[in-house]
């Protein structure tokens, strides 16, 4: 067969059949020391899923992204709109971050920790295969008419899946109103909240869809990942691959016979079982090479090496492994383009870490009042209005704040109020009068310092601009 005939499987994608409909992928239930390895953390992602909207450090949620209120909380620092910056920056590493991985490790992120896998192959599929059985039991299942075991076990399913579904809706919408918000939603007077009821409804709907019937097309069609990462892999990616030199050889794979030496008929070790095939939640034969369908969620390795250890043959046929090193033997190493993305997440990391030790927990701001200029007063005193604005980001009140003048010799007035006081995690503003001798000013637009002190305890500075009197020359 020619080149271009082995490569027309990526003409299509094996969820669509010739003739343009769904062909449902019917997945074996995986086994095996990998699939023991994604439970586990599975298991544990699933723990942090669930837990960090009501886990809280210092009064802080430990995760929260509540865009209507502009507040942030991340691994419990909170965030305002003052520190989108850092926001930016933390996304910008993320991004980094699943790049890298990718480059180095393939597609090891949609299979071990994407929600989207670990809910459909850890919960969802669970279900199915608890109520309905394997592979098998699914599709006689699926192709008997509807009698009552029939509805049943596909009633009882969609309820369950309905159920988690919309338990995955409120968890997720505590991540954006906050997990105490949510909870008085629940417990105290639901009547009055109609309106995020029926929001859950909605996004329950959209996630048992998902998980019932849109399902693997996800990962294929809707995610742009997959085709993100035919740009990112290269000969050096360690990526889940099929080792076609050893399952090959000189006659091609072909079935197992009792006895056979296949060593010396020239056959290569795979043994064309379909076990990979069968157990893919995505429906690709891992033997035609890289795919964007293939999620690396390892089912198909662990399927391989069960099969090989029944033929007595070494395991590994399908492992993790580069290009280079399946065609060429090549030990993996660390290329230079995975070193220069390191570099960079590297000194993206430093610099993030230096822009949060170096964060004031109080952000200060001085606006001149619009359309106002400058007042003059006894004695050749300079007055300028402003508007300050104060937002505390620490879990603590902060009572007592002062103003003082830093660049100038000077005065500040707050109008209306003695003493500030902040409350925790809140935004305050107000009006003050700065008033600066005529005789300190040298031009007619000056930029002044102002401290903000707590208990006489410097805890922030700002510079905003004074206007005085044109100076002629």
């Amino acid at each position: 067969m020619s080149n271009q005939g082995k490569e027309v499987f990526r003409d299509s994608i094996g969820t669509i059949t010739d003739d343009g409909k769904r062909n449902w992928i019917y997945a074996k239930k995986p086994s095996g020391r990998f699939y023991k390895y994604r439970t586990q953390i599975s298991w544990g992602l699933l723990l942090c899923l669930f837990s960090f909207p009501f886990l809280k450090i210092n009064g802080n949620q430990f995760l929260l992204f509540n865009v209507i209120d502009r507040k942030f909380n991340i691994f419990g620092f909170p965030f305002w709109p003052q520190d989108f910056h850092l926001l930016v920056m933390a996304m910008i590493i993320g991004v980094l971050f699943v790049v890298l991985f990718t480059v180095i490790f393939g597609r090891i992120f949609c299979g071990w920790i994407c929600p989207q896998t670990i809910f459909m192959e850890m919960v969802f599929r669970k279900i199915e295969y608890a109520i309905e059985g394997d592979r098998g039991a699914q599709i006689r299942l699926d192709k008997q008419k509807w009698t009552t075991e029939k509805i049943i076990k596909r009633g009882l399913k969609w309820v369950l899946f309905f159920i988690i579904s919309f338990i995955i809706a409120n968890v997720f919408l505590a991540y954006f109103i906050g997990g105490d918000v949510l909870i008085s939603y629940i417990f105290i007077e639901p009547l009055l909240h109609i309106s995020t009821l029926l929001t859950l409804l909605l996004f329950t709907t959209v996630f048992f869809c998902v998980f019932s019937w849109f399902r693997e097309q996800v990962c294929i069609i809707a995610c742009p990942y997959g085709r993100l990462q035919g740009v990112l892999l290269d000969n050096k990616t360690i990526n889940i691959a099929y080792d076609y030199v050893r399952g090959e050889k000189k006659e091609g794979r072909a079935k197992f016979k009792k006895n056979e030496d296949r060593a010396t008929t020239g056959k290569g070790d795979c043994i064309d079982c379909d076990q990979c095939v069968q157990v893919c939640p995505t429906g690709i034969d891992i033997r035609n090479g890289t795919q964007l369908e293939c999620v690396n969620c390892t089912a198909c390795i662990d399927a391989c090496d069960f099969m090989m250890e029944k033929v007595n043959l070494p395991k590994g046929l399908i492992r993790f492994a580069s290009e280079d090193n399946i065609n060429k033997g090549e030990q993996t190493v660390f290329s230079k383009r995975q070193k220069a993305y390191s570099a960079v997440l590297i000194l993206l990391s430093v610099v993030m870490s230096v822009m949060l030790f170096l964060r004031n927990d109080i952000e200060a701001t001085l606006i001149k009042l619009p359309g106002q200029l400058y007042e003059k007063k006894e004695n050749n005193i300079i007055s300028n209005v402003f508007t300050y604005k104060l937002v505390n980001k620490t879990s603590d009140d902060i009572n007592q704040l002062e103003f003082k003048l830093l660049s100038h010799k000077g005065e500040i007035k707050v109008v209306g109020i003695s003493d500030i006081n902040l409350a925790a995690q809140t935004l305050n503003t107000g009006t003050l009068f700065v008033e600066i001798p005529k005789s300190e000013l040298h031009k007619d637009r000056e930029k002044i310092s102002v401290g903000i002190y707590c208990n006489g305890k410097k805890i922030e500075t700002t510079t905003t601009n004074f206007l005085g009197p044109r100076r002629f020359r």
